[in-house]
């Protein structure tokens, strides 16, 4: 599987969550996992924080038309859920996406993409509920920063997501 398909949902600019609730009759937010622990190393590393500091890890899954389409892993430090960023440790079932674009002050540095195997941590949790397991999955992450703070958002293309009618071929 080469990112070609993917291509236009990889290197899409603003919000995923607008370009999706776009192309739904029914969008969702489907909240996987929400508790605080340690970042991977990378996502430390690109964070700033030492292997000790404590994140609220959050995982939702994104639905549209009742299909799952991204699964989105998201790390954000607890130093940086103060302030105007206070809200998003509570969002629920709400877009972390939506949140963020809606300030002009947040940046977002350039999107970094990947292919995840089997063998990735990620991989293992985003097809877990698909009936049927993609040999691999495409991602892509970046950071967003407001002020001092930092988070970050990797998502995760399901193969439900080529069937939405902006890219379908």
């Amino acid at each position: 599987m080469n990112s070609g398909s993917y291509r236009h949902w990889l290197t899409g600019p603003g919000s995923l969550t607008r370009r999706l609730q776009s192309l739904s009759n029914d969008f969702q937010v489907r909240p996987s996992r929400h508790q605080y622990g340690r970042a991977q190393i990378d996502e430390a590393q690109l964070l700033g924080l030492s292997r000790r500091q404590n994140a609220l890890l959050r995982e939702v899954y994104l639905y549209s038309n009742g299909k799952p389409v991204v699964f989105a892993h998201s790390v954000l430090p607890c130093q940086s859920l103060r302030g105007e960023w206070l809200a998003l440790g509570r969002l629920g079932n709400k877009p972390l996406g939506a949140a963020l674009f809606m300030n002009p002050k947040v940046t977002r540095t350039q999107l970094e993409f990947k292919k995840l195997s089997n063998h990735h941590a990620l991989y293992r949790r985003a097809v877990r509920h698909l009936a049927v397991k993609p040999q691999a999955v495409w991602a892509r992450r970046s950071i967003f920063r407001l002020g001092h703070s930092a988070i970050m958002v990797t998502e995760v293309f399901l193969p439900q997501v080529l069937k939405l009618s902006e890219f379908a071929s």
